[in-house]
């Protein structure tokens, strides 16, 4: 059992962007593709992530300094720690159940794609690990494998139908036809999607609008997405304590955040559509005009400049909630530069207003502090069963991310009644 749990761990360490290129020319052989053209469609979604996340690393190496000269400057004294999404997958992965995981979510999937319960083909393995860290939580106050296991399904089934209650809004907004996103952490605030719609009914608040178009034709050149990184992330640099270097350096990062990342996505789309097209081809010859979805990572909406501008806008509005909110004893930290992941949804029902983005988005995760500080005993307990190397000076860990989410919090509740 343990040699069959390295070999999966090896395999995940080598990341997305070795397993979307290896799935993504599975596929196109699967649905008729010749071997050359499935190989390039494979390599430029391998190399379109490396840029992805190439540029998702510029974002969290400077915003995570950021952030903890924030908390600095605040002096908050909060004593359970953050510690993000890596530190929460490596959690997960040590887990008695994670061999499971993966060969039951592929036959799972399978099985909802046969009975047309569902559209999303997910080729997102990597992602996994939300499922695996919900059945490590079960396994941990259950003790049964069998129960973890069937935590981790409802989990899976419950992302999959909301990627494919998404999917028209994912092509629409974000441009990516025949895509869904299926990640756990964008999920997660799908409840967000109807806290938009509310707002956008209540008299005044729904005619405030600040989407990225708007700003461009009130503010001209200095509205375009490539001078709204530069501001952003100079103003988190002036909040965070820094230097006029260290400002301008931050800001020129988010700058440039805010102009490659949609490049990459275009790469991305580039590799993506010939697969996508081969598969409504292959699917519609043996189940008539039957619409499938590839679902991807959520990093894939990260190319829309509202996306970054909110996400950007709530880091220093969480380390605020986080201060004000009162029984939150979460210190946000690992998972600050996760936020434009878990945003998405909102962002595109909001269609881009930032303005009702950040508003939701802060209800959200206003909320999400308060599940990561009620899960914080469980999260512990698991990392020292997996022998995690504690934060120095913290007794207790959790996470924004998977800690705070909501559909593993309400999954893991229902488990905790029974056991």
């Amino acid at each position: 059992m343990q040699g069959f749990v390295d070999i999966v761990q090896g395999f995940l360490d080598l990341g997305a962007t070795v397993i979307l290129p290896v799935a993504i020319f599975l596929l196109g052989l699967l649905f008729g593709q010749k071997p050359g053209k499935a190989f390039r469609s494979g390599l430029t979604i391998g190399v379109a992530f490396v840029g992805i996340f190439l540029v998702v690393d510029l974002l969290v190496n400077n915003l995570g300094p950021a952030a903890q000269g924030m908390v600095d400057r605040l002096g908050v004294e909060l004593n359970v720690i953050d510690v993000g999404w890596p530190a929460s997958s490596s959690i997960a992965w040590a887990s008695v159940v994670a061999a499971f995981i993966i060969p039951l979510g592929l036959v799972v999937n399978v099985i909802m794609l046969a009975t047309k319960t569902t559209k999303t083909m997910n080729v997102d393995i990597w992602n996994f690990w939300h499922y695996t860290f919900m059945a490590a939580m079960v396994y941990a106050i259950s003790g049964s494998i069998v129960q973890g296991l069937i935590a981790a399904v409802i989990f899976q089934i419950v992302c999959l139908k909301v990627a494919d209650w998404t999917a028209p809004m994912v092509s629409e907004f974000y441009e990516l036809p025949g895509v869904s996103i299926a990640t756990g952490s964008t999920i997660s605030y799908a409840p967000g999607i109807f806290l938009v719609r509310l707002l956008q009914k209540v008299p005044g608040v729904k005619n405030w609008n600040a989407d990225p178009d708007t700003i461009q034709k009130r503010f001209g050149i200095f509205g375009e997405s490539i001078f709204i990184g530069l501001f952003l992330g100079a103003a988190i640099g002036i909040l965070a304590g820094y230097g006029a270097g260290e400002v301008i350096e931050i800001g020129m990062a988010m700058a440039a955040v805010m102009v490659l990342m949609p490049r990459m996505v275009k790469i991305l789309m580039e590799g993506l559509m010939p697969v996508s097209e081969s598969a409504r081809e292959w699917l519609s010859k043996r189940f008539g005009d039957r619409e499938i979805y590839i679902g991807l990572d959520a990093a894939v909406a990260l190319g829309h400049p509202a996306v970054i501008s909110t996400a950007l806008i709530l880091v220093p509005v969480t380390v605020v909630l986080a201060v004000i909110l009162p029984g939150n004893a979460l210190l946000p930290f690992g998972d600050l530069a996760t936020i434009p992941f878990i945003v998405a949804f909102i962002v595109g029902a909001a269609k881009g207003n930032i303005v009702h983005s950040v508003i939701v988005g802060t209800v959200m995760i206003a909320l999400s502090l308060y599940l990561a500080t009620d899960v914080a005993p469980i999260f512990t307990e698991m990392a020292v069963n997996a022998d995690f190397d504690m934060p120095e000076g913290s007794a207790s860990i959790s996470s924004i991310d998977q800690g705070g989410n909501m559909v593993n919090w309400v999954i893991y509740k229902v488990f905790a009644l029974f056991n």
